[in-house]
């Protein structure tokens, strides 16, 4: 991780930003159903303006489905080295699809080895077309294990539709502002599994390094056993105890510049010391590749001129993935135009 992902941290933003000791619940019942989809939207702008993160409950996503899904995750990493090795992600190229092994990715590599490992999925597609779009990589000896994943990426993609269109009147946009930059979004479905640890624990080797996510909004499953940790306005790590029957709901890099930092992409990472094996089912949706990321009008003014220079949703994540991934190492993906618009 640079200096510069960590710029929401400095003490322009922190002084304004109010501090947390726990992170907010949100219940989106009533965006979900129309019926007051305004007093959601106003929860929404705090969380997203002052943690980055918050719990939503009444999500309307079943709770079959997921314990199918969990159910479906362990029995994959149960799965002998070998099998799980033979859907690596390298194999996908830049699709990004497949098996990702313990220390395989790193995302604060200059200070932390990442003790986990991960499964993903995305939209499936017959061949490998750009950057996040080719044909998902599926285990042949799991009955169900392709048609649950997918399943609940589909109910994921689109509860994180109706997200978007809360934060949107968070904005005090329209609620469908969002949909012509999200006619074929980017979508990541992740299993994860961090085995405990014991002993003397530090940053050199835990579950996850304190990171940014790269793109627009993730919601996270998480089982019983907890370890998630994120960082509040006084530098302190704060639990994001599991809560039954509710997702966390978290923003990355890519909202926090097209709000010009109204809001914020928080510091996040994972600890595993329970005793116990640790699973999660993170999703992660963005814009379509080729969307124009720049700051918003209506988040513009004089005392906060724009921050960030236009971006694509798909170079600026791709060049992300270049530094976490080593097969993706010299490939751009996009031609010979892989920065910034406007940029050099």
């Amino acid at each position: 991780m640079t200096k510069s992902d960590l710029v929401q941290l400095d003490d322009r933003l922190h002084a304004q930003r109010q501090t947390f000791e726990r992170l907010p619940i949100v219940d989106v019942g009533p965006l979900l159903d129309g019926s007051d989809a305004r007093s959601v939207a106003k929860e929404f702008r705090w969380a997203l303006a002052n943690v980055g993160f918050m719990y939503i409950k009444n999500h309307g996503i079943s709770g079959k489905l997921l314990d199918e899904t969990f159910a479906q995750a362990k029995a994959f990493f149960n799965l002998p080295l070998q099998e799980k090795m033979n859907l690596h992600i390298s194999n996908s190229g830049v699709a990004l699809r497949g098996y990702i092994e313990i220390f395989g990715e790193n995302t604060d590599p200059s200070k932390t080895k990442d003790l986990k490992e991960c499964f993903d999925i995305g939209p499936e597609r017959p061949n490998v077309e750009s950057p996040f779009f080719g044909p998902n990589q599926w285990p042949a000896t799991l009955p169900g294990f392709r048609e649950t994943v997918f399943a609940y990426h589909e109910a994921m993609k689109e509860l994180s539709i109706t997200i978007v269109k809360g934060i949107a009147l968070s904005l005090d946009l329209r609620s469908d502002f969002f949909e012509p930059k999200m006619k074929d979004p980017i979508t990541s479905q992740r299993l994860q599994r961090y085995p405990p640890q014991t002993g003397v624990v530090d940053e050199r080797i835990i579950g996850i390094g304190a990171h940014t996510d790269f793109g627009t909004l993730g919601i996270i499953a998480q089982d019983s056993v907890g370890g998630l940790q994120v960082m509040n306005r006084d530098g302190i790590w704060v639990e994001g105890t599991p809560i039954p029957g509710t997702f966390v709901v978290n923003i990355g890099d890519l909202l926090q510049k097209m709000t010009n930092d109204l809001y914020l992409a928080n510091l996040h990472r994972v600890v595993n010391t329970s005793g116990r094996e640790r699973y999660s089912i993170p999703f992660f949706i963005d814009a379509d590749d080729d969307a124009v990321v720049a700051p918003l009008e209506s988040c513009i003014s004089e005392a906060n001129p724009a921050q960030y220079q236009p971006t694509t949703c798909g170079a600026y994540k791709f060049r992300k993935y270049i530094y976490h991934f080593p097969h993706l190492r010299g490939r751009n993906g996009y031609g010979a135009a892989p920065l910034p618009i406007g940029q050099k």
